[in-house]
């Protein structure tokens, strides 16, 4: 049967697509071609005079504009120094006579080779020309002294830094121009006339104190800010490839954890602000885009699109979100136009991934697992079967796990175009991204545009627009997930014997594999497998938001604005007959399996609000109203067939069992109404006070409407008078805030009695169909509220080039969402109801520096953030609440921390029967197996759940603290970023190693099994039992060996650039080439590879109480990237 690639099989059936492709590949390369075929190509006249007009330019730019009005070319060295400013005004005069007007008096010479004029450094004229010893003093307005100010010479690169006491000396040709910067002052710019001392004033750049931040339903100078908020500039990691937006927020922000819990192809993070504070729904933070709030996947959101983003951390700042605020929100504005002239840029990078050596599952090779079966049947006092016999015979044998993986390539293209002009601006975006997965068969696509535009009616009225179409496609055999079942084909080969061959010697793949001395077993080829799935999803989406303003007087802006979001998401999962689903005890026929869904959805919101501010006098107010509907719909219907006659028809009608379709509509609803108070004396006193009331479709009727006030406080420390001393302190401010927010992240008929059409029941010998409710509904289920209370300081240093945040929060969340236990004489298991209380507290430090400034520059982020938190009360019927995924089970006790990893603990193993007999044991200890510590102390091991077991808290998933460093250096065009992250204090629950332990299978195992118990004489290193006990505690029992220290420093990205010299260039404004690695280096005693787990037994993003699993992931690439920006 001939083999089609994927690609292939999925233009076939969109052709236009393909077309496409071969369009963009043809343009890409015309793009180059007239790139660099401008850049060789100088146009030249073949008139021998020149007009040139020019005034205190730079020689370089005066010898190019010869160049363009005559056939010649100037050659020259390095040593000529063409960054010297020269005069020149004349009008159809010859090359010579201008040259010679030109170069008079100065360090260069020139001769006329035919169509070559050649430059050199006039020696004699040079050596007049000593540099002069330049010295000075730089200060503020005040007469402040500055230190650390910049003083480059202009167009050389050479320069100095002032020193403690404000004064800098460098060496310097009279006409030279100094350059004086320093962060938060205007640049300043001195031409020297002679060597004598300078005093420079540097004058504050108002603009720049006073920086304007993105905020809830607006926007505020930072200064004024009294929320605890930190924005993330993308142009200043801009120069970083990344392939989700998510990534550039790792390690940034102080309070914010930013995990990659899998490798999967265009999957996203799980970001956590200030913890995950509720039990049962999802934690993720409200992401805003353009002020509309996005329901579903934030994946599509390509980052070249991005300018910046702000994360709101406290109630102060995420109030006016109400509802929807609890775990946090992230404020993304794309990237809107500028008005002045049109600016062009494309950026591209292409590379590769692969999966490091460190981190792989360190499994048996041939020889050694022969040897392990061998050995057990020995053990067992039985007869080795004949293919155990030679165990070295086998070799090294096959490396599954490597089998089902490749080196993979990574690549991403995008133009931007950005002008404005009188009253009209636009700005464009438009990318693809392409990343095959390092798992076979896996990959994904993503083409994107966004076109924001603003045009101005009038002087006071201004109409804005955007377009964001997005279509993405992905093929992702199932990766994620445990062992022994059909999703985890990952997994399922690394327990694989490594006897065994996926390759025939024809070359072919075979269906299955026996494995020799083992019968009524299969092994399904999961290498042939995973080629022959096909998880195909495609989605479709467009974001779309038009807004009107109008400013009928000087201080009101009035808006309003409609937002929409429709999509669908199509997938299409087909398992053939030569695709094993999972270990088998017997051969048998495999049945091709179809999967079909299709959900389509559509969400509009309409906001209107007020804004008005005014100053009076030493008083600023501002008053924000609002009032916003939103609505959501999402339709879902599926179908499922089996039984296919051939293989290569993947349609429902080619089926011959065919399953009932089945459907879902689900619907919500939201109105709000919100205001927000802000009130400034002298800018320095500060109050800020907001309320938000959200009424929801999801709620109880007894619960639909929710208030949500926050109040603020801010005090600028350093302008009052008695600071006027500390010169060194730019900024003190000290700030409080407390509020109120909400989750409303629960199903949309959780509140409803739900009713089901397929119930029987009996009359005498009669069965009748009828309907009975199923889901018990709750009139009074209501928000989840969390109060917070944060307090902050704000520190800038030395003009802020250092500045230092610190915030301590404490927020305590009541009214949890989760499922309660009725009396079983109702007729139901559970009812949703409003239980418990959780507290999370923490402390947040950041530091900002710009340790060097000048030729070479370096600057700092680091953050670092603690954390902890306590269950404060359950519900009234339990004080304990235990959570299961797989074999790993978490506690979360009042007065204990939530989601603990709660297992039994190896004390341990029965060495000989003498310690057996002596010590506690459970009904099916023996002799060689594990033993568990007695925690009970009632001489019995048990395995109950409450206290009459033996199960402890063995772990805390949750980090003591979480850090973020991230290091700038500049040198002259050089550039370096590198950015790290890591975690202290944390637990993983390696629940991989549940099949990896299996001492009793026929399955691959560790090679620390080696080690195991194999007699009294030979106990091993007391880790692992003996092969083959009869029970299953080795893997099915959850203990305190399958626990590892997360803790870990990662290197996430380290980024070299070079910028080409702008002489070296034409027609371009910039050209940068980079050379990037993501995921560079894992430091961490975990041995699995990816310390950042976080998806659970099905291969799910998990909930609070269970997290820090890993149930065997998809592996996290290092991927090595190539790049260059170019800006036109």
């Amino acid at each position: 049967m001939k083999n089609i690639p994927l690609p292939d099989l999925y233009y076939l059936e969109n052709p236009d697509l393909k077309q496409l492709f071969r369009i963009m590949r043809i343009s890409i390369f015309l793009l180059f071609f007239c790139l660099f075929s401008l850049m060789a190509e100088n146009s030249h006249s073949q008139n021998a005079r020149v007009t040139i007009n020019r005034s205190d330019a730079p020689l370089e730019s005066i010898l190019n504009e010869i160049e363009s009005q005559t056939d010649y070319l100037f050659i020259y060295k390095e040593d000529v120094n063409v960054k010297m400013r020269k005069s020149i005004h004349v009008s159809s005069k010859p090359v010579a006579e201008v040259l010679s007007i030109l170069l008079a008096e100065s360090s260069v010479a020139y001769k006329m080779a035919g169509n070559h004029i050649i430059l050199t450094r006039n020696a004699a004229l040079a050596a007049q020309q000593q540099k002069l010893g330049i010295a000075g003093t730089v200060t503020d307005a005040s007469g402040e002294v500055l230190i650390g100010v910049s003083v480059l010479i202009k167009g050389s690169g050479q320069g100095t830094v002032t020193d403690l006491d404000g004064n800098f000396s460098l060496a310097a040709n009279m006409g030279d121009i100094l350059q004086f910067s320093y962060t938060g002052y205007i640049p300043q710019e001195i031409k020297l006339k002679d060597n004598h001392s300078l005093s420079i004033v540097l004058k504050e750049d108002v603009k720049s104190l006073d920086e304007v931040v993105v905020v809830a339903y607006g926007t505020q100078t930072k200064r004024a800010v009294t929320g605890a908020m930190e924005t993330l500039d993308f142009d200043k990691l801009s120069d970083v490839p990344v392939a989700q937006f998510t990534q550039k927020m790792q390690g940034q922000i102080a309070g914010v954890q930013v995990n990659q819990g899998t490798g999967v192809p265009g999957q996203g993070m799980n970001v956590r602000i200030r913890g995950a504070a509720s039990l049962s729904t999802g934690s993720n933070p409200l992401y805003v885009v353009d002020g509309f709030p996005i329901v579903g996947d934030i994946n599509d959101i390509n980052p070249n699109e991005i300018e910046s983003m702000t994360i709101l951390k406290d109630a102060a700042a995420t109030s006016l979100y109400g509802s929807r605020a609890a775990f946090g929100v992230v404020l993304i504005q794309t990237k809107g136009a500028k008005a002045g002239k049109t600016n062009i840029s494309f950026n591209a990078y292409m590379g590769v991934q692969n999966v490091p050596q460190k981190g792989r599952p360190e499994m048996m090779n041939g020889t050694e697992w022969a040897q392990f079966k061998k050995e057990s049947y020995e053990d067992l006092g039985q007869s080795v079967p004949t293919a155990f016999q030679n165990p070295s015979q086998y070799g090294k044998g096959h490396d599954w796990y490597d089998a089902m993986l490749r080196s993979a390539m990574i690549q991403d293209y995008n133009v931007s175009v950005s002008t404005g002009k009188d009253k009209f601006t636009s700005s464009f975006v438009l990318g693809y991204f392409n990343q095959d997965g390092v798992l076979l068969n896996s990959d994904y696509q993503r083409i994107s545009a966004r076109a924001n535009s603003t045009y101005r009616i009038s002087d006071n009225l201004k109409l804005a627009f955007n377009l964001a179409p997005t279509y993405s496609f992905e093929n992702r055999p199932s990766s994620d997930g445990a062992f022994f079942s059909g999703g985890g084909l990952l997994a399922n080969a690394t327990l694989t014997p490594p006897i065994l061959d996926y390759r025939n010697e024809d070359g072919t793949y075979p269906v299955v594999v026996t494995t020799p001395g083992v019968t009524a077993f299969e092994t399904p080829n999961w290498v042939r497998s995973i080629q022959d799935i096909v998880n195909k999803r495609e989605a479709k989406r467009l974001l779309a938001n038009a807004s009107l303003q109008y400013e009928p007087l000087k201080g009101l802006v009035l808006k309003t604005s409609l937002n929409g979001d429709i999509g669908s998401n199509y997938q299409h999962n087909f398992q053939p007959s030569t695709a094993g689903r999972a270990f088998a005890a017997a051969p048998s026929a495999i049945a091709a399996n179809l999967y079909e869904a299709n959900n389509r959805y559509w969400s509009w919101l309409s906001e209107t609000t007020a804004n008005y501010s005014k100053e009076i006098g030493n008083h600023t107010f501002e008053l924000l109203l609002g009032y916003t509907t939103q609505r959501f719909r999402s339709d879902y219907s599926a179908i499922s067939g089996s039984n296919f006659s051939d293989d290569r028809i993947q349609t429902i009608d080619a089926a011959l069992v065919k399953n009932n379709p089945t459907m879902d509509i689900q619907e919500w609803s939201m109105i709000s109404y919100l205001s927000r108070v802000n009130y400034s004396y002298k800018g320095k006193y500060l109050i800020g006070a907001s309320i938000r009331r959200d009424g929801s479709s999801r709620f109880g009727s007894n619960n639909k409407w929710g208030n949500f006030p926050s109040v603020s406080l801010g005090w600028i420390v350093s302008d009052e008078a008695f600071m006027g001393k500390l010169k060194s302190v730019s900024l003190l401010k000290v700030r409080g805030s407390y509020g109120m927010i909400g989750n409303n992240n629960i199903g949309n008929y959780t509140h409803y009695n739900t009713v089901s059409g397929n119930t029987n029941a009996v009359f005498g010998s009669t069965v009748a169909s009828g309907s009975a409710v199923t889901n018990l509904g709750n009139d009074d289920l209501g928000w989840e509220k969390t109060r917070q209370l944060d307090f902050g300081v704000d520190l800038g240093f030395f003009n802020n080039r250092i500045t230092f945040t610190y915030d301590y929060y404490n927020k305590i969340t009541s009214n949890m969402l989760y499922s309660l236990p009725v009396p079983e004489e109702s007729g139901f298991s559970t009812l949703i109801g409003n239980v418990g209380k959780l507290k999370f507290w923490g402390h947040e430090f950041s530091i900002n520096s710009h340790n060097i400034v000048g030729t070479f520059n370096w600057s700092t982020n680091f953050n670092i953030s603690f954390s902890d938190n306590r269950v404060l009360a359950l519900s009234d019927l339990s004080n304990q609440l235990v959570a299961y995924s797989g074999i790993v089970s978490t506690i979360s006790r009042v007065g204990g921390r939530i989601g603990q990893f709660y297992g039994m603990v190896q004390d341990g193993i029965y060495v000989n029967q003498s310690d057996y007999d002596q010590s506690p044991k459970a009904v099916d200890s023996q002799v060689g197996t594990i033993k568990f510590h007695d925690v009970n102390d009632d001489k019995q091991i048990t395995y109950g759940d409450d206290e009459s077991g033996d199960k402890a808290e063995i772990g805390n998933p949750l980090p003591k603290f979480t850090f973020g460093l991230t290091n700038n250096f500049e040198y002259k065009n050089f550039d370096l970023t590198i950015v790290a992250t890591g975690t202290y204090g944390n637990k993983i629950a390696a629940a991989v190693e549940q099949g990896m332990a299996n001492l009793d299978g026929p399955f691959n195992v560790m090679k620390e099994v080696k080690d195991r118990w194999r007699s009294p004489d030979n106990p091993g290193a007391g880790l692992y039992g003996k092969t083959t006990s009869g029970t299953s505690r080795e893997r099915d029992i959850f203990h305190s060996r399958f626990v590892y220290d997360g803790s870990n420093l990662t290197i996430k990205n380290i980024t070299l650039g070079y910028t080409l010299p702008a002489n070296l260039i034409k027609f371009v404004s910039r050209l940068r080439v980079y050379a990037s690695v993501q995921q560079a280096f894992v430091f961490s005693k975990y041995k699995y590879g990816n310390p950042e787990v976080g998806v659970d037994f099905n291969g799910n993003s998990p909930g609070a109480l269970l997290q820090g699993i890993d149930y065997s992931t998809y592996p996290v690439p290092r991927t090595f990237t190539f790049g260059l920006n170019i800006n036109f």
